[in-house]
């Protein structure tokens, strides 16, 4: 399975207060952001998969949300997760 618990709390305590906080706003954006990597790499080989092509754009979606709910809030937040994930050109 390419999402573990472990790569979990990995992804929770680099971007999160601590692993076990997975409800920060900067957690949950970087774990999708981890989901629409590796579902990207999927559609790239598997081109007809419109299930999963589905799927990548209900994350993108929730990502975005995430993401102009932390815009709103607080914009450091946003502007450090933008800059860690690398989200921005």
């Amino acid at each position: 399975m390419y999402l573990s618990s472990e790569k979990k709390k990995e992804i929770f305590a680099t971007h999160g207060k601590n692993e076990t906080d997975t409800g920060s706003a900067e957690g949950q954006v970087a774990l999708f952001t981890f989901r629409i990597n590796h579902l990207t790499e999927h559609l790239k080989i598997n081109k007809k998969d419109h299930s999963t092509r589905r799927a990548l754009i209900k994350l993108v979606g929730k990502r975005r949300s995430l993401l102009d709910y932390l815009k709103e809030r607080d914009i450091e937040r946003y502007r450090s997760i933008i800059k860690e994930l690398g989200l921005r050109k």
